[in-house]
């Protein structure tokens, strides 16, 4: 067994300023608390951590967890992607002090992924609104009449979740995922060309503005396309430290299948990224003209479109990633660290949890890992690295079923501690720095 002290130190007014932290979002304020002994499981519960962390299991067998985010007192709420007759969100709080939660509630009739606590307010995204309910003190549980902050979201086949952020000024940026994967002619049909322009764009694929706090909006009556040429961004994250939006996309799927004379199952599997975009008001990325190769280092056109795996045409219009990923890991959530819990290499960085996809097979799948880039002002400062691994729990997988466990969502606790949520079994870890 291992064990630690956490000792949070009450922040400056001027770090708070720095750390954006007016919007109130969990987690990602520090606050002053009694230092707290906490052991860590053997093994760290079933992953593989950096020498100096260990990590220990909050809470097993909730569902397929996304999402999760934590109130200023320590209580957790997690996203289910399905709801139970019980809820579609689960609510955690631990009153032994023991990091570990013994109170496990649900509540909501609706499952999705994206969830976040501002100004007093849980949001939820199911895939098609996004709600909130209203925090009650003391309480774990929230009032239980939910309000609608985004209705009429569309309803999609693919690429369905609604995941959001918040800025420092009020806005939340919400996703909508593309609903197809190349916008073909005939969706996912072998050599049918893409549609030209592409009609998904006028409402999907792209992150769309609209107001925190203002009830009763709608996606295309209140909200502003903010960016678009976005496959589908599950993990989204306003960093507020340097006051942007930042995605990392999920690459296409099937070059190899939909273009078997173009390219092979090896191209296939390595190909395109999984793209990390600094977004900004009036961003194009290019989907699905054009995909970024990152073993040339260059957007390429897509084949839907007459690309043959080399040529650019008109993809040098749009905008390239501040860094890339091996393809078909599925990324799904971002999160920029704010805390000083872990040492000076990651203040200020980004945690990426990856899902795992399928879209390897027959190759060997890859992913299910949580990476780290280190950040200095709006860009990285270096080369990605994995931050925690094991997920796999096995050396080689073919199909994401065979996966012990999947990362999926992330949040800070107010000590600077690391949430990791798992959608196989809905295990929730807990990491922390031991020195």
């Amino acid at each position: 067994m291992k064990f630690f002290m956490i000792q949070v130190l009450i922040w400056t007014s001027l770090v708070l300023f720095l750390a954006g932290c007016s919007h109130k979002r969990a987690g990602r304020e520090s606050q002053p608390r009694t230092a707290q002994l906490f052991e860590c499981d053997d093994g760290n519960g079933g992953i593989q951590l950096p020498d100096g962390f260990c990590g220990f299991v909050v809470a097993d067998n909730l569902g397929r967890a996304r999402h999760l985010t934590v109130n200023d007192n320590g209580d957790l709420y997690v996203a289910l992607d399905q709801p139970t007759e019980e809820g579609g969100i689960v609510a955690l709080r631990d009153t032994t002090g023991n990091g570990r939660a013994d109170v496990i509630e649900r509540f909501g009739q609706f499952g999705g992924t994206g969830i976040d606590i501002y100004e007093g307010y849980l949001y939820f995204g199911s895939d098609t609104a996004v709600i909130r309910y209203r925090l009650r003190e003391e309480e774990l549980l929230p009032e239980m009449s939910p309000e609608i902050v985004v209705g009429g979201l569309p309803v999609q086949d693919q690429h369905a979740a609604k995941p959001f952020a918040f800025d420092a000024d009020g806005s939340i940026y919400v996703n909508v995922g593309a609903p197809s994967n190349a916008c073909q002619e005939e969706a996912r049909t072998p050599e049918s060309p893409g549609m030209d322009p592409c009609p998904h764009l006028d409402r999907h694929a792209g992150v769309w503005r609209l107001a925190a706090d203002q009830l009763g909006q709608t996606q295309l009556k209140d909200g502003v396309r903010f960016a678009t040429g976005i496959r589908n961004s599950v993990a989204l994250d306003w960093n507020p430290l340097n006051h942007n939006l930042y995605v990392v996309q999920h690459g296409r799927d099937q070059l190899n299948a939909l273009w078997p004379d173009s390219y092979t199952a090896e191209q296939n599997a390595e190909l395109p990224a999984e793209e990390f975009l600094l977004v900004k008001d009036g961003s194009d990325f290019g989907w699905p003209y054009c995909y970024y190769d990152h073993i040339q280092g260059k957007k390429v056109l897509a084949p839907e479109y007459g690309g043959d795996g080399d040529r650019v045409g008109r993809c040098d219009q749009f905008e390239d990633p501040i860094i890339a990923f091996p393809a078909h890991w599925a990324p799904n959530d971002l999160l920029f660290y704010t805390g000083n819990h872990f040492p000076k290499h990651y203040q200020g960085g980004a945690f990426i949890a990856f899902h795992g996809s399928w879209n390897r097979a027959p190759l060997e799948q890859k992913g299910y890992k949580v990476a780290f880039v280190p950040f200095d002002g709006l860009l990285p400062s270096s080369d990605w690295e994995v931050f925690a691994d094991g997920f796999a729990g096995v050396a080689k997988i073919t199909w994401p079923d065979e996966a012990r466990f999947r990362p999926v969502g992330l949040a800070q606790g107010h000590d600077g501690s690391l949430y990791i949520s798992d959608s196989v079994r809905g295990r929730i870890w807990r990491i922390i720095y031991q020195g």
